[in-house]
C-alpha cells in the first residue's frame, strides 16, 4: 500500500485526527491590525512622555524643550501627534466631546494650562516657544497641529473655564501670528453651538489681541485670507451679523484696527458691486434715471461713505467705455462721455469734499490713461458747466487738495482755468 493510500485510510477511519500544525512559528500580524491596536494606547504614549517631563523643575522651559525633543528619538512622535499636542496644549487626553478620559492621570508637567493666571502674552510666549523647537525638530509635527490638533480643540472653548480658554486662545494667536499654524483652523469656532452668546468672537477676540502683539494688520489680513477666512461675521450669533455690530464689539474690546480693516474690506467689495453694476448698465445704454436708481439700491444694501462712492462711480462709468477709436479722437470721446455721464455724477455729489475726491479721481484717470492726460482741463470745465463740481472746489484742489500723480503737470495745465474762475470770483464779490 502506497504511502498516499495509508494517509487517506486513516483519515476515512479517524474522521476527527488532528490536522497537522507547524510549532514554534511566529505568525505576523498584518499592518492594519498593529494600527487599529494603536488607537488604544494613548494612554501608554501619554505615561511614557510624562516620565521624560517629570524630572523637570516647573518654569524651566529650555529643558522641557529638551526633554521634549529626546523623547521624539524613542515615542513614536507622528503615530501619537494629536495625543501629544493634547498633553501639552490642554493637559491630558481628551475624549470625543471635549471631556478629559477619566483614568485618574495627573495634569501632564508641562502643559499651556500651567501657565500664570490671569493669562498673559508674554507669559505664555514661553510655552510657544517650546513648541517651535519642539516643531522646528521634528517638521513633520506642523500638518497635524494646524489640521488636526487645533480645529478639533477650539471645538471644546466652552467646556473649558475662562482662564483655561484665555490661555489656549492667546496660544493659538501666538501660533498664528509666528507663521507654525494656519488661519485655517478658525473655521471650528463658526460651528453653530460656538456661536451663541458672543463665546466665538469672544475667543477671537483674544487670538486677535495676541497676533498683533507682534504682527501689524495688514500681516493679520493676509494671514486670514491664506486661511480662507472670508468674512467675521460668521463668528457672531446669526442674529447679530450686521456690521455696526462687529464694528463695535471689536472696537469694545480694544481692536480699532480690526474694526477698521473689516470696514474698509466691505467698502471695496462694495465699490466693486458697484463699479460692475455700472458697467453692465451703461453697455445696455439704460438712462440716466434708471442708472442713479440703481446706484442708489445699491447704496441700500451696502452703504458708502460719499467720497468712496464718487471715485468708484467715476471709474465704472469710465471702465464702460470702448476706447477702440483712432488716436486723435480720443479726446474728444472723453469729452462726450463725460459729458453723458455728468448728470449722473451730479446727482451724488453732495458737498465740497465729495467734489475735491471727483477731482482727484479724475486727476488720477488722467494721469495713469496717458491718452487722455491732455483733456484733464477740459473734463474739469464740463464737470463745472454741469454742476457737479463747484469753482471752489476746483481752486482748493489747485492751492491744496491735488494728489502727488503728475501734479506738476496738471497743475500747470489748469493754470488758466483756476486763474478765470478766480477772476469770476472777484468780479462777484464786486458787483456785491
Amino acid at each position: 500500500m502506497t504511502c498516499t493510500a495509508v494517509l487517506q485510510w486513516d483519515s476515512d477511519i479517524n474522521p476527527t485526527a488532528a490536522k497537522p500544525s507547524l510549532q514554534g512559528v511566529r505568525i505576523k500580524a498584518r499592518k492594519g491590525a498593529v494600527k487599529a491596536q494603536a488607537k488604544h494606547e494613548p494612554s501608554v504614549f501619554r505615561d511614557q512622555l510624562y516620565k521624560h517631563l517629570e524630572t523637570v523643575p516647573e518654569n524651566d522651559f529650555d529643558s522641557f524643550a529638551t526633554k521634549l525633543v529626546q523623547a521624539g528619538s524613542t515615542l513614536e512622535f507622528l503615530k501619537y501627534a494629536d495625543v501629544l499636542f493634547e498633553i501639552i496644549l490642554v493637559g491630558g487626553l481628551i475624549q470625543p466631546g471635549g471631556s478629559y478620559v477619566d483614568d485618574a492621570a495627573p495634569t501632564s508637567p508641562f502643559t499651556i494650562f500651567n501657565a500664570k493666571d490671569p493669562a498673559s502674552t508674554e507669559d505664555l510666549k514661553k510655552y510657544v516657544e517650546v513648541l517651535n523647537k519642539l516643531i522646528r525638530r521634528y517638521k513633520y509635527l506642523q500638518k497635524p497641529l494646524e489640521e488636526q490638533s487645533l480645529p478639533t480643540l477650539l471645538q471644546y472653548i466652552n467646556r473649558w473655564s475662562p482662564e483655561q480658554r484665555d490661555k489656549f486662545a492667546i496660544t493659538i494667536g501666538l501660533l498664528l501670528s509666528q507663521g507654525i499654524a494656519s488661519t485655517a483652523c478658525l473655521q471650528s469656532l463658526t460651528k453653530e453651538q460656538l456661536v451663541k452668546n458672543d463665546a466665538s468672537v469672544t475667543v477671537l477676540a483674544i487670538i486677535f489681541r495676541a497676533y498683533l502683539a507682534d504682527q501689524s494688520m495688514d500681516h493679520l489680513a493676509s494671514a486670514l485670507k491664506r486661511g480662507g477666512i472670508k468674512d467675521l461675521l460668521l463668528f457672531f450669533p446669526p442674529n447679530r451679523r450686521e456690521g455696526k455690530i462687529l464694528d463695535e464689539f471689536f472696537r469694545k474690546e480694544g481692536l480699532p484696527q480690526v474694526a477698521e480693516w473689516y470696514t474698509k474690506k466691505q467698502y471695496a467689495i462694495a465699490k466693486e458691486s458697484i463699479m460692475s453694476e455700472l458697467k453692465d448698465l451703461c453697455s445696455h445704454e439704460e438712462s440716466a434715471e434708471n442708472i442713479i436708481t440703481a446706484v442708489q439700491s445699491k447704496l441700500e444694501e451696502q452703504p458708502l461713505p460719499d467720497t468712496e462712492l464718487i471715485q468708484c462711480m467715476w471709474q465704472g462709468l469710465m471702465a464702460s467705455v470702448d476706447w477702440s477709436t483712432r488716436p486723435d479722437q480720443i479726446e474728444g470721446l472723453a469729452l462726450r462721455e463725460v459729458k453723458k455721464f455728468a448728470p449722473i455724477l451730479e446727482v451724488f455729489c453732495k458737498g465740497p469734499k465729495v467734489e475735491v475726491a471727483l477731482i482727484n479721481q479724475v486727476q488720477v484717470h488722467c494721469y495713469e490713461d496717458t491718452r487722455i492726460m491732455k483733456t484733464f482741463p477740459q473734463i474739469l470745465k464740463v464737470l463745472y458747466q454741469t454742476d457737479c463740481i463747484s469753482d471752489q472746489a476746483i481752486i482748493y484742489w489747485y492751492q491744496k487738495g491735488s494728489k502727488p500723480q503728475g501734479r506738476q503737470h496738471f497743475l500747470k495745465s489748469t493754470e488758466a482755468l483756476v486763474k478765470f474762475l478766480q477772476e469770476e470770483d472777484s468780479e462777484g464779490e464786486d458787483d456785491e
